[in-house]
């Protein structure tokens, strides 16, 4: 079998209302990490000018400002520049936003041996919380007119 030392990545573009997330959020990220599901691989704040000028502040240098205590960043510069670059133009000027690479620990095993058994992930797509929930409730909605 192939033993990867990652799982799949997802990185995140989160738009702040601030210039950092609120202290709930940075919570639930804690609570998320400390079941083991997923690692924090690498966290950056992304904050554009009115003039479009952005600035990148590494969340890793100043962890406790943004309220992460002892977490650390197992991968800390997988978000390049490129990254950065490409979705910095998501960002209003005046805006600033989160940009996350969680490393999906729950699926390292299942990536292995999909590897090593030669199948190859053809397409992987993911469907947002918000999106999800709407449609489960107008489903339900048309469930319960139909009755």
């Amino acid at each position: 079998m192939v033993d990867f030392r990652y799982g799949p990545v997802e990185f995140y573009l989160v738009g702040l209302e601030g210039d950092r997330p609120e202290p709930g959020v940075v919570a639930a990220l804690v609570n998320l990490l400390d079941t083991g599901m997923v690692r924090l691989l690498d966290f950056v704040i992304l904050s554009k000018d009115d003039d479009g000028e952005v600035t990148v502040t590494e969340v890793e240098d100043e962890d406790d400002r943004y309220g992460l205590g002892e977490t650390e960043l197992s991968a800390s510069g997988i978000v390049g520049d490129e990254d950065v670059a490409e979705l910095a133009e998501l960002i209003p000027p005046g805006a600033s936003a989160a940009l996350v690479a969680f490393e999906l620990v729950y699926q390292r095993d299942l990536a292995s041996r999909l590897a090593a058994s030669g199948a190859v992930v053809l397409a992987s797509d993911r469907v947002p919380a918000p999106v999800v929930n709407a449609l489960m409730d107008a489903l339900d909605d048309a469930e319960q007119e139909g009755e």
